[in-house]
This record gives structure tokens, C-alpha cells and sequence, in this order.
């Protein structure tokens, strides 16, 4: 049976996005076969590429600043650092072979319900006692000869390419159906059934628990949806429905609810959830404005839970001061606006989905 959205694709032109309200591409030319076999191929974007180094060297400088003291027992300072380098060295790669890939190969029904189907499994074992790797009272990642990783984050991709095919091929029959006076019809026809997809990585995802990473699913999927030029009200009103139930969601787990509250007053709750974020609040408010100096901090030394992870921006603060902070910031802007302006730049409604 099909996927639902995706088809082959087709040589009929599609209309433009204009009459979508507001998309981000209006008359586009549509992804036809035959540029699947021949597309035309763009030079790497140098801007993109000098702001995600200069990203990578930040995170490299983090790192070694959050992990040295701990490395240093195992006989190298340099310890975490190698290891990351190794996953940089192993994401060069990868790269470098998909830029050689063009954009129109992930258009490919077989391709997208391929990555579909293969995130799904991923997402469902690692759900399974013993082939899940449970830390901290959630199973989260999978070990493969030593190596592991987050199926999902798999998923993220695999719903990214999902969208943009499906936005892409059923533009013609969204179009129509976002057109029409009918709102309930508009909405229940034309956005909804977009979403199944995603709610099911969602809801595998929560399962593990991820609510943070299975929120940033839905929200991708809207943002692609509105970029396509879905309504702006029917957009809002699953905005509020989602907003309401992961708020009960949130609320109805004691340890959830005391997170969420912490965060009025973490310095009133140190000894309970509110300790990471208050510790984290110290480190960056001693770094001051031009911070304490590379390995100088002070908070890593079993103060701060997961200096190396989950609060390693509180190591920039630290160490770096505001200006870090700003700085790291400022690169994370810039990249977004580089990969956007890619975004406009792609000859053909597909490209400019996949890269948005």
C-alpha cells in the first residue's frame, strides 16, 4: 500500500505558491524526471561552510574545557576531544558523499519510504529491553559495534524528506483544498493527514522518554507546512491543541511537573530538579563578560551535571564569558540565515522544502 502523500512524481507543471497564502516559493518549476537523471549542480556554499567550522572549533574548545580535568586520569587531556574528532572525521564523509547526491535522488517515492521505514523500525527497537541502552531512566540510543547514536535523530531526517516530498508532489490537490471556503474540510483533508507520519515518530519517541526531541519533530513539520503555504489558522489552532496536550502531558507526571515549575525559581529547589539549571546559572553569571579563560571554570568540577552534553553551553559562559555566549549565538544566526538563503536559491519547490 502507498504512503500516504507520497506518488510518483509527474511533468505537469503545478501552479504557483503565490495563491497558497504566502509560501516561500512562488513559481517554482517542478522536480521532473528527467532533472532527476541530469540536475544541474551547484558549487558548495563557502559561507556555509566557513560558519559550520567555525561552529565545530567552538564545540572542539567546549569540550576540551568540560572534559580535560576527567580525561587527564585516563592518561590524555585530549580524550574526548580525539573521540569527537573521530565523529567529525566520520561526518566529513558522509558529506561529502551526499553532496555529491542531487537534492532530486530524496524525491524518489522508494527513497522517502525506504528512510520511513527504516527510522520507524529503529525507533521501535530501541524501545526493546535489552537492545535499547537505558541510562538515566530513559532508552534512547542503540549501540552498534561500539558506536551509538539516537535513532532518533534518524527519524528527524527521515520525516524532513518525507515533508518535502509530499509538500512537493501533492501541491496540486493541497492547493485546491486550502483554497476552499470549507475550513474544517481544509483542515482535516488538506493539513492533518500531513502530520500522521510525524505523530507516529512522536508518539515512539515519547515512548522512550524524549519529549523535547519528539516536540522538535511536530514543530519541523509545521514550519514546513507553513512554508508551503498552509493557513496561518489552522497552523495556530494545532499549535494551541498540541500546546494544550503537551502541557497535560507534562503536568501529570510528578517529576515532570516539578521540572517545569523549577524553572520559576531554580535557586528555591537546588537540592531537588532545580539544582542542574541553578548550577548552570552560577556557572554563566561568574564568567562575567569576557569569562574566566579557556579550561579556567570552575562549575565542572562536580558542580555541573553533564558539562560535556546537556549544559555545555554553560561552559562557554564560563569560560568565554557573554562575548562567548554572544558569539556562539551569533554563528548559530548566521548559519540558519545561510542555509535559508540556500533555501530560496533552489530551482524547484523540492529543494527549497528540503533545504529549509
Amino acid at each position: 500500500m502507498p504512503l500516504p502523500g507520497v506518488k510518483e512524481m509527474h511533468t505537469k507543471d503545478d501552479a504557483s505558491f503565490e495563491r497558497l497564502g504566502g509560501g516561500l516559493l512562488t513559481q517554482q518549476q517542478p522536480v521532473t524526471a528527467g532533472r532527476c537523471l541530469k540536475p544541474r549542480r551547484a558549487g558548495v556554499d563557502r559561507t556555509l561552510l566557513l560558519i559550520l567550522s567555525l561552529l565545530m572549533m567552538c564545540g572542539l574548545l567546549a569540550l576540551f574545557s568540560a572534559t580535560y580535568y576527567k580525561a587527564v586520569d585516563q592518561g590524555d587531556a585530549l580524550l574526548e576531544v580525539k573521540r569527537q574528532l573521530v565523529g567529525i572525521g566520520l561526518g566529513a564523509v558522509l558529506m561529502l558523499i551526499t553532496s555529491r547526491i542531487p537534492h532530486t535522488f530524496w524525491a524518489d517515492p522508494r527513497v522517502v519510504v525506504a528512510g520511513l521505514a527504516a527510522s520507524m523500525i529503529l525507533l521501535v527497537l530501541v524501545l526493546i529491553p535489552g537492545v535499547g541502552v537505558y541510562l538515566n531512566g530513559s532508552r534512547r540510543w542503540l549501540s552498534i559495534a561500539g558506536m551509538s547514536f539516537q535513532p532518533s535523530e534518524v527519524a528527524k531526517i527521515a520525516s524532513v524528506i518525507y515533508l518535502a516530498a509530499t509538500l512537493s508532489y501533492r501541491l496540486e490537490r493541497l492547493e485546491k483544498l486550502w483554497l476552499r471556503e470549507d475550513s474544517d474540510l481544509k483542515l482535516w483533508r488538506g493539513v492533518v493527514p500531513l502530520l500522521i507520519v510525524p505523530a507516529v515518530m512522536f508518539l515512539l519517541i515519547l515512548e522512550q522518554p524524549n519529549l523535547s526531541t519528539a516536540g522538535s519533530i511536530m514543530i519541523v513539520a509545521v514550519l514546513m507546512m507553513l512554508l508551503a503555504g498552509a493557513r496561518w489558522r489552522h497552523l495556530c489552532l494545532m499549535g494551541v491543541a498540541g500546546l494544550c496536550v503537551g502541557t497535560v502531558y507534562a503536568w501529570i507526571e510528578p517529576y515532570r511537573r516539578e521540572r517545569l515549575l523549577s524553572f520559576r525559581d531554580p535557586f528555591a529547589q537546588m537540592s531537588d530538579e532545580g539544582y542542574q539549571l541553578a548550577q548552570s546559572l552560577i556557572a554563566i553569571g561568574s564568567g562575567g563578560l569576557f569569562g574566566r579563560g579557556l579550561g579556567q571554570g570552575r562549575q565542572k568540577f562536580s558542580y555541573l551535571p553533564y558539562p560535556e552534553s546537556d549544559f555545555i553551553f554553560a561552559i562557554v559562559g564560563e569560560d568565554f564569558g557573554l562575548l562567548g555566549c554572544a558569539v556562539v549565538i551569533a554563528l548559530f544566526l548566521a548559519f540558519a540565515f545561510a542555509g535559508m538563503r540556500i533555501a530560496v536559491s533552489c530551482p524547484d519547490r523540492h529543494g527549497c522544502l528540503l533545504a529549509a
